[in-house]
């Protein structure tokens, strides 16, 4: 479907003509004429599926159309992460580009500057606050920030931001929302804790659920089973590999500082991030780590000089497996097994992004079942067998198949043994709502768009 199908307004329509957006993607054909009708929306769908979309541009259209107030705000966006709400404010930009509607970023990380800017935008009553709910709530506490007025209250990754223990802050900041406020609630998944929160903030909502997309075509997926000791030893030979390199350890130069070969490491713990990293920068690769437990200033440098090709490679926790789009990552490997199938899509789907090719390492411990157990589950899940990768003899290779045989071998002869009778001595075992607006027929002053508050 084509957005011009939709009924959105016209500055939106010129802003997307202008950005050369044409056809929708299925979540936005789904969910923007709930929006649009003022229904309160929840949308089951994951990170690349053109979400943020979905809801901006309904809500832009609407506040272009109707008389809203125009010294308050009229639209709260959630976000769970810095990186997320910057990533929104960016598109929030390039779609209210002909739109009567000014916008403020509000998350923390940043100077002394950048708080009273956000102070200023607040006070002002921007239309649009994009916040990470602690940071907004450290402005609410102060006294200045009024949302009695607002008509959109938006939960971006939802489920993340549970996850993150925002639970509180989130109903926190809902009770200061006025009763008719539209809710509008996406996450890439739903668990019970999901849907507990839907049924206590949302009202009747509108169900958009968008099928769990399996990784894109263009990704080549593999996977190297070994032991856990091998796995570092595996990854410096793929990366060598993957940038060129012969078995003396060369690697090409040119590829080494080529942005478009940009890589992304998950590891599922904090604690193994360091190791990863120094092993990495001993063989000459520009790598940097990236998870929560570094400062805000830290990770706005990571992700900077990452974007811009000074370091190729980032070693992180899922913390970017969402909500982060950067291209020109050609490769993403998964140091540990993921969570959960869903983490598995959602780390892979940082490469092969608009159309372009990618490629996946998974490596799998043999010396735990559970991986082993995933690695069927989620082979079954995308319906495809990875190409397999052999850990080579001079790393002491891994035959797991033979070491299944020589365990249950072992645990054979161990049942047999104890089927033997014992002797004597031995010891025994045992709402549906319209919107808060009318049309503008007048010629009310409009505000000037305005970004300069936003971070």
């Amino acid at each position: 479907m084509n957005f011009s199908e939709l009924g959105l307004d016209q500055g939106v329509m010129d802003a997307l003509e202008y950005m050369n957006y044409g056809q929708c993607t299925p979540v936005q054909e789904k969910a923007i004429p709930p929006v649009l009708n003022g229904d309160d929306v929840i949308a089951v769908a994951q990170t690349g599926t053109g979400k943020t979309a979905a809801y901006l541009l309904p809500i832009l259209s609407n506040l272009n159309r109707y008389r809203y107030p125009t010294d308050a705000i009229n639209c709260v966006i959630m976000a769970p992460t810095r990186e997320l709400a910057q990533q929104i404010d960016q598109q929030m930009q390039g779609f209210s580009y002909f739109v009567d509607a000014s916008s403020v970023a509000v998350y923390g990380g940043g100077e002394g500057t950048d708080f009273a800017a956000q102070e200023r935008g607040l006070r002002q009553g921007a239309d649009v606050v994009i916040a990470t709910p602690g940071r907004l709530l450290s402005h609410i506490n102060l006294g200045y920030v009024d949302l009695s007025q607002v008509s959109f209250f938006v939960l971006d990754e939802a489920d993340r931001m549970l996850d993150m223990g925002f639970y509180d802050d989130i109903m926190a900041i809902n009770k200061l929302l006025p009763d008719d406020c539209q809710k509008i609630l996406y996450s890439a998944t739903m668990p019970p804790k999901i849907q507990q929160l839907a049924e206590k903030i949302l009202w009747n909502p509108v169900m958009v659920r968008i099928a769990i997309s399996k990784p894109a075509e263009k990704i080549h997926q593999q996977c190297c089973i070994c032991h856990q000791a091998q796995k570092t030893p595996m990854l410096i030979r793929f990366l060598k590999k993957f940038y060129g390199g012969r078995e003396d350890g060369f690697v090409k130069d040119e590829l080494l500082h080529n942005p478009e070969r940009r890589v992304v490491v998950f590891v599922s713990r904090k604690a193994d991030v360091r190791d990863v990293v120094l092993g990495l920068r001993k063989k000459g690769f520009q790598v940097a780590a990236m998870h929560s437990d570094l400062e805000q200033k830290d990770r706005d440098e990571v992700m900077n000089a990452f974007r811009a090709g000074r370091t190729n490679i980032i070693v992180a926790t899922d913390i970017v497996s969402r909500g982060i789009d950067i291209s020109g990552i050609a490769l993403v490997i998964n140091y540990d097994m993921p969570h959960d199938l869903e983490d598995y899509v959602h780390r892979i789907g940082r490469t092969a992004r608009a159309d372009r090719d990618g490629e996946s390492l998974t490596l799998v411990s043999c010396d735990d079942r559970r991986d082993l157990r995933k690695l069927a589950a989620l082979e079954k899940f995308i319906d495809k067998t990875m190409v397999r990768i052999a850990v080579p003899d001079e790393l002491g290779g891994c035959d797991y198949q033979k070491d299944k045989q020589t365990t249950f071998k072992n645990k054979r002869n161990s049942n047999e043994d104890k089927s033997q009778p014992r002797h004597k001595s031995g010891n025994r075992h045992r709402r549906h709502h319209s919107p808060r607006h009318t049309a503008d027929t007048g010629s009310a002053s409009p505000k000037a768009t305005d970004h300069s508050d936003s971070a």
